[in-house]
């Protein structure tokens, strides 16, 4: 008796219900997005975007608005959220700028200077710690990192210096980019190799043969052909990066605070905030409260513009680069 054979899709029914799919992811983005701008509305329609600058002390303002209850007046709606935005600025920034540093060179290394057999431990470590959840990366800051800044680096002067203002302990700024570098680096390192890889070999090959040497034939054609996928992981980075709460709010000091700038190198460094996203997952279970709800959400809905603003800009930066770049 033969088994009838199942008659292949054609091209047609398989466009449709790809399309189909695709379609659906979209309308659950665009569904995701207008559920919490309208959560985040009362937020909006008593602050305006005012909330997003500064003006009194953002955790007392957080804290009125958990005491709230369920009817909250005008004014429990009170934010200004300008120390946790510039804590998520400062800790995203920083981090992605020297883990871009950090994973050109090491990818350099790996692709064109390693050694066969230490290459071949090296790309498989680099993507295991790209798994690495975050929590453990939180572990090893809150109980080695913190520790050691708070008893090694930071001095009795340093701490009277801001007593009034606020209190030096080792979780700051200098530990969140630290630990947070180390959370992205991993995975810049390796889209940054396969890039590296996808250049054809026969590119550098020809500069090598007309007298250049390894490292300026690397940085001049593979690296410059590679550009499109670096700003890819760069973005990719970005965006992990905005969304990291747990670690952070691990290691940050956990304090509505704007590092100043003008405090000195040193201080600056040293002095705890909070971004964003560990602002979320703290407050989360005050939820039931309509001002921290709106609020949760606005600071939500601030995260997911910012991840669209990263994706098109890193979309709009690589199209001049495409004549000059493989595609990943």
């Amino acid at each position: 008796m033969l088994t009838r054979l199942r008659q292949p899709w054609s091209d047609r029914r398989a466009e449709l219900t790809l399309g189909a799919l695709a379609c659906a992811v979209l309308l659950v983005i665009v569904l995701m997005v207008v559920f919490v701008a309208n959560e985040a509305w009362p937020t909006f329609k008593h602050n305006g975007l005012s909330w997003l600058g500064p003006g009194g002390n953002v955790d007392e303002q957080i804290n009125n608005m958990v005491n709230s209850g369920a009817n909250a007046p005008a004014e429990d709606y009170h934010v200004r959220a300008w120390p946790l935005v510039w804590g998520t600025i400062l800790t995203t920034g920083m981090a992605v700028v020297f883990g871009l540093i950090f994973s050109v060179l090491a990818a350099i290394f790996i692709v064109e200077f390693a050694p066969d057999r230490l290459r071949s431990v090296i790309v498989p470590v680099v993507r295991l710690l790209a798994a690495v959840p975050s929590v453990i990366y939180g572990l090893i800051g809150i109980l080695v990192l913190v520790p050691f800044v708070g008893n090694h680096i930071i001095n009795q002067g340093d701490k009277e210096s801001v007593q009034f203002i606020v209190q030096l302990t080792g979780a700051s700024l200098l530990v969140s980019v630290v630990i947070l570098t180390i959370m992205i680096v991993p995975i810049m390192i390796a889209i940054i190799v396969d890039a590296l890889y996808a250049v054809p070999r026969g590119w550098k090959e020809g500069a090598v043969a007309l007298g250049v040497n390894r490292w300026r034939a690397m940085w001049t054609v593979s690296v410059r052909a590679a550009r499109p996928a670096i700003i890819a992981a760069s973005v990719l980075a970005c965006a992990r990066a905005l969304g990291e709460a747990i670690m952070l709010s691990m290691v940050s000091g956990s304090v509505g605070f704007a590092p100043n700038p003008f405090d000195g190198p040193r201080l600056f460094l040293l002095e705890p905030l909070r971004p964003l996203a560990s602002t979320i997952v703290e407050d989360s279970e005050a939820l039931q409260t309509p001002a921290v709800r709106s609020m949760v959400y606005a600071f939500a809905l601030l995260l997911l513009f910012s991840s669209l603003f990263l994706s098109l800009a890193g979309f709009l930066a690589k199209q001049p680069m495409k004549k000059y770049g493989v595609r990943i």
